[in-house]
């Protein structure tokens, strides 16, 4: 690893309920006022993206649990709730244990910065938090989800956050969340540029519900109640909230540029698991809360123009806790020889996009009792008691079911699977699925 001063920025963007195709970049069409997310684009434009990128889980908590530890989320009790929701608040287990290492300890151990912006959902103080788990600064929400007004969770508490003090800031939250990821830029420049660089992970609750635009604030009233908001939204309101994310990326993305910290940041964008009920994932079936791959391939897009020849793109499989390893290794940071990384580095993918490597992914889900595993152009799906083998090049729609074809294939990769099960702890009887919506609400495919 090169000395201080050439480690890289790090910056961590994590949308929330993004669908694969939502970004113009993923084959996402322009809406009524234009592109839906020029400034994305533009990042992969100039940099890497990748086709068939994963998240850890298909909802939220989960996934932060593994891009937190680098670790299968299932090694955690916290990380079999599917997702954490805010009645555990007060609870001392299901959440982010302190003493775990996680990538901003790790980083500050090895002399960076850190600081999350945005949403935690790794559980509630005074037994976790985000200042518990590495991060030297806070501002943000401790629940999944906020009115973006209001600022108040699906229970109706205030939960905006500097550090762990309660905070009222009146604003829009997207927005407010962008302006604090430009300011921590400017004041974190001269540092980074003294030899201490820093890791920002900014991560939006956009665009999760409920439904509401910079211009919707009436609104809040009428959801404050039930944050789901299944009486309301569109896809037009959804495409202007991944816009108005998309212009605070820009914001920050200019803030970069003016400090002269642009060119040895590395900023990697993300969702946290597929979309929800007015994304776009096309050509993929399934959102949240499936393991089909409309709920856990995602974006994921590399910006670094000291290392990352613009305009390249992978097929590279990996998943959340990879980008986490790479993360760290950049870094120059070491894993807990007591808690050994499941994600693997891919910084020799970002500076050669043409480089690729074997990566078996494996998932697990209370939820339907869902289990799948990726391997090669091959993926091992069970829904319910029902089996399923894809061949994924050749039909990401998950329509051609070849398990009676294949039965051999369909034999060992379930075997892999049960293998990979038996490494990690089974899922308790208390564990909770919170679905949010069900056929009654709306037809689902």
């Amino acid at each position: 690893m090169a000395g201080m001063q050439q480690r890289p920025n790090l910056i961590y963007i994590v949308a929330d309920d993004l669908g694969f195709a939502d970004l113009g970049c993923y084959g996402g069409r322009a809406s009524g006022f234009g592109p839906v997310s020029p400034r994305i684009d533009a990042l992969a434009a100039g940099g890497l993206r990748l086709t068939d990128g994963y998240a850890n889980a298909p909802v939220c908590s989960p996934t932060r649990f593994a891009l937190m530890t680098m670790r299968y989320q299932y090694r955690l009790r916290g990380g079999m709730e599917e997702p954490i929701n805010s009645r555990t608040r007060g609870s001392t287990t299901l959440g982010l244990p302190a003493e775990i290492p996680t990538l901003p300890s790790l980083l500050r151990d090895a002399g960076y910065a850190t600081a999350l912006i945005g949403k935690w959902h790794l559980g509630y103080p005074p037994a976790f938090g985000p200042l518990r788990s590495g991060y030297d600064e806070f501002f943000g929400i401790m629940a999944g989800g906020v009115d973006y007004f209001t600022h108040c969770s699906s229970r109706g508490d205030h939960d905006l956050y500097i550090g762990e003090q309660e905070h009222r800031e009146v604003g829009y939250l997207t927005d407010v969340l962008s302006r604090r990821a430009v300011g921590y830029v400017e004041r974190m420049a001269a540092p980074a540029r003294a030899g201490r660089p820093f890791f920002l992970s900014l991560h939006y609750t956009a665009p999760h519900w409920p439904w509401e635009t910079r211009d919707d604030e009436a609104v809040a009233g009428d959801v404050k109640d039930n944050l789901f908001h299944l009486h309301g939204g569109n896809i037009h309101t959804y495409r202007r909230m991944i816009h108005h994310m998309d212009e605070g990326i820009g914001w920050l993305v200019e803030a970069l540029r003016t400090a002269g910290q642009l060119e040895n940041t590395l900023i990697v964008f993300t969702s946290d698991n597929g979309g929800e009920r007015f994304s776009d994932n096309w050509p993929l079936v399934g959102g949240k809360m499936d393991l089909t791959e409309g709920g856990i391939r995602v974006p994921w897009i590399a910006h670094w123009p000291v290392v990352i020849a613009p305009g390249s793109t992978s097929a590279q499989h990996c998943m959340t806790m990879d980008w986490s390893a790479t993360l760290l290794e950049l870094g120059g940071g070491r894993a807990h020889p007591d808690y050994p990384l499941d994600g693997v580095s891919l910084a020799r993918v970002l500076r050669d996009p043409d480089h690729g490597f074997e990566r078996p992914l494996y998932w697990r889900m209370n939820h339907r009792r869902q289990r799948a595993l990726r391997l090669g152009d091959w993926k091992y799906l069970k829904v319910d008691e029902h089996e399923y083998l894809f061949e994924i090049p050749a039909d990401a729609r998950e329509r051609a079911n070849l398990a009676e074809r294949h039965p051999e294939r369909l034999a060992a990769l379930r075997e892999a699977w049960l293998r990979w099960d038996a490494t990690v702890p089974a899922i308790p009887e208390d564990a909770t699925v919170s679905v949010g919506y069900s056929y009654r609400d709306m037809p689902q495919r």
